[in-house]
């Protein structure tokens, strides 16, 4: 070439492919412009920084709200235990649920950046109007609250499935040294959620429990304005993918496509499917992926028929496809029961903000004059967080490596399968503590005044400490091997798809909880769970989703050794 501007022009007219030389990303990166970018000058580490200064401020926001919310529910609203519980994982559900409407977005029309710039501002103005409420329970009151609450579940459904994946997308998969900076991305990325976090149930829990609700929701929406600031900051530097149409018509394409030649014979040699000639593929934003031999009866949608071959017309995506639409469709089978063993998983995560808290309320909670928040607890889950991260990343990941031979130590499934093991043991920590603290409350003849238990909250610390050990394994697992795993044009629908077992497992929480309550309250019974807890038998639900927790991880386990990876063409 005989400059880097001509060898950009010829980039751009797709006369030579992005990896020819060291000076452009070999993914198709361009910048916010659509122009290729350089490597030198964006991406990797250097855009990071706003990344994850985004997420940060914005998660900050999120649990600076939920973090404390059930204590809003019973105290300010008088809601029963119960009702509290079901009302915040119906909210925290919905949050994970609505990233699928960003992530179509994202994947189909807007791309990653605007996606998250539109709901950045969805998100911020009820933020606003949530921390101006007077807390006062009167109808009109009540409905504006949770219409707020509603609209942060929109916003936050633009931003969640797309930042983890953009700043993905800063590292060029391309590259070997880069793919490595990418694992050790997702690590961090999942440290800076945490940071956020640990301020909101410390500091922000403090502030709504001891100087007002008012101030206590005003602060989230501050920062999230912050993260709104700290993403526009990074613009220049950042590396930008091209949306890649809808990856759901492209779905519908392959399942119409295999129906309407149901009769045709799938060839023995798959380089007789259909395939474009380019070495680009024929969706914009993605790489080829190598054909596989599982679920045959949909190659039949990339078998060419001989009217197709006479007319020479394979231009409908619904009668004839590519084998890389045919396997994005496989590798989503495929995903797909990996993908369920993670609600278990997520119920159990629900419960550090509904029953641990309540669990928390009826112990006792002071250290001297001074009174803990039960829900600032929850900063003992995040500190366990911030310890695991880096040990994980400059620790353990080397050791293992030199075991494994694996870039990042673990695969991705293994490390998730770590993370559901130690949920028993979260599970199982809680039952405990609840055991001894009824056990008291009996010996204290206290079962039948609704009142704290004199065994110090912080016998919780351990089942605090072992989920965000969990998590660490679990939660991060799942962000990589979406990532890696999903096809290159629909990494935000993957992403949302990780997410949406948080919002399965808040669901499965509220329904095991209604189940429960139903079922042990039959014929005037107190039950498992009543609002005076020291009646009831918390510890059993707490063995029930233990008992649940290994049954999810047996099964995990099958699932996993039969998994089959991507490859990429």
């Amino acid at each position: 070439m005989g400059s880097i501007e001509e060898e950009r022009l010829l980039l751009e007219e797709g006369n030579i492919e992005n990896k020819s030389s060291g000076l452009y990303t070999g993914d198709g990166s361009v910048d916010i412009s659509g122009k290729p970018v350089l490597k030198q000058n964006t991406g990797n580490w250097r855009a990071c920084p706003f990344i994850l200064g985004t997420e940060c401020c914005e998660r900050l926001a999120y649990y600076g709200i939920a973090t404390n919310l059930v204590s809003y529910l019973t105290h300010k609203l008088h809601e029963g235990n119960v009702s509290a519980a079901r009302n915040v994982t119906t909210w925290q559900g919905t949050c994970y649920l609505t990233p699928l409407i960003g992530a179509v977005l994202a994947d189909a029309y807007w791309g990653r950046y605007w996606t998250i710039a539109a709901f950045s501002t969805i998100y911020f103005i009820p933020a606003e109007c949530v921390g101006a409420l007077c807390p006062s329970a009167t109808p009109a009151q009540y409905a504006v609250f949770f219409f707020g609450l509603y609209l942060i579940a929109l916003g936050t459904g633009g931003i969640k499935p797309c930042v983890s994946s953009f700043g993905a997308d800063q590292f060029d998969d391309t590259d070997s040294n880069e793919r490595v900076k990418k694992g050790s991305f997702f690590n961090w990325f999942y440290f800076s959620i945490n940071i956020g976090a640990l301020i909101s149930s410390s500091l922000i829990v403090w502030i709504q429990d001891n100087a007002g609700w008012g101030l206590g929701f005003g602060i989230p929406a501050l920062f999230m304005g912050f993260a709104i600031a700290s993403f526009f900051s990074g613009t220049s530097l950042y590396r930008f993918q091209r949306p890649g149409g809808s990856p759901i018509t492209r779905m519908c394409q392959v399942l119409v496509a295999s129906c309407r030649k149901w009769n045709l014979e799938v060839p023995n040699d798959s380089t007789l499917l259909y395939e474009t000639q380019d070495k680009a593929s024929a969706i914009e934003g993605s790489r080829k992926i190598e054909h596989s031999d599982e679920l045959r009866c949909l190659d039949k949608a990339a078998v060419v028929s001989d009217a197709e071959i006479k007319s020479g017309d394979f231009s409908n995506p619904w009668i004839l496809c590519t084998v890389t639409q045919v396997e994005e469709l496989k590798i989503l089978i495929r995903m797909f029961p990996i993908w369920a063993t993670g609600i278990v998983f997520s119920a159990v995560y629900a419960q550090m903000s509904t029953l641990f808290v309540e669990q928390g309320m009826v112990m006792d909670t002071s250290i001297g004059s001074f009174t803990i928040p039960p829900a600032s607890l929850s900063s003992f889950d995040v500190i366990s967080v911030i310890f695991w991260v880096p040990i994980y990343d400059k620790i353990i990941v080397p050791i293992a490596r030199k075991f494994t031979g694996k870039e990042r130590g673990f695969s991705e499934l293994q490390r998730m399968g770590i993370g559901l093991f130690l949920s028993v043991l979260c599970m199982s920590a809680a039952a405990v503590v609840e055991i001894n603290r009824l056990r008291l409350a009996r010996e204290l003849e206290l079962v039948d005044q609704n009142v704290s238990v004199p065994i110090s909250i912080f016998w919780q610390i351990p089942q605090y400490f072992l989920l965000g050990a969990a998590e660490v394994c679990t939660f991060i697992g799942q962000l990589e091997f979406f990532y890696d795993q999903s096809p290159d044009a629909m990494r935000s629908l993957c992403s949302a798809l990780s997410l949406l077992t948080t919002a399965l497992g808040n669901y499965l929480s509220s329904f095991i909880l209604t189940v429960v309550t139903y079922f042990t309250t039959a014929g005037g019974k107190t039950g498992w769970i009543p609002d005076n807890l020291n009646k009831g038998h918390l510890d059993y639900f707490f063995w029930l989703l233990a008992g649940l927790s290994i049954f999810n991880m047996l099964l995990y386990v099958v699932c996993a050794k039969k998994y089959k990876q991507k490859k990429a063409g």
